[in-house]
């Protein structure tokens, strides 16, 4: 071995080069990674569909028939100003849409908008809940 094949510390470069990945090592590497990306695909279209598919109803279960006012707050029946409830849970297509300022398939603007405020202030433990917070992920 020549004078110049020592390191600084004394030790040979062969033995610097040990820890160095050959070639079979780095394409194992890039395959498990490919593995890798092409198992989190899937799983993360899944997501997206499924909380276009979640459901929020409007008022939940504990109120239903209760009357929804354009502010979002839950009423009793018959409130002059006020809204009456979905029959079915909202769909979270719907929801986004109606976030982003389309009306709730199957109502006019101002009861839209009134629905759209009660799942504003939705809380956590709240029925609903989860599916507004997924919403509302960016990228969603």
């Amino acid at each position: 071995m020549a004078g110049n094949d020592k390191l600084s510390d004394g030790s040979a470069v062969e033995n610097a080069l040990e820890d160095v990945p050959d070639r079979r090592q780095l394409l194992r590497l890039g395959g498990l990674g490919v593995a890798a990306v092409v198992t989190i695909r899937p799983a993360i279209a899944q997501a997206a569909t499924s909380v276009l598919t979640c459901q929020i109803p409007v008022p939940d279960a504990g109120r239903a028939g209760s009357y929804i006012a354009a502010d979002g707050r839950v009423v009793p029946t018959g409130t002059v100003g006020a809204f009456s409830g979905s029959a079915t849970p909202l769909k979270g297509e719907d929801i986004k849409a109606a976030l982003r300022g389309r009306s709730i398939p199957g109502t006019d603007p101002a009861q839209s908008q009134a629905w759209t405020n009660y799942i504003r202030r939705l809380q956590r433990g709240q029925s609903g809940f989860t599916c507004y917070a997924s919403l509302q992920m960016p990228g969603r």
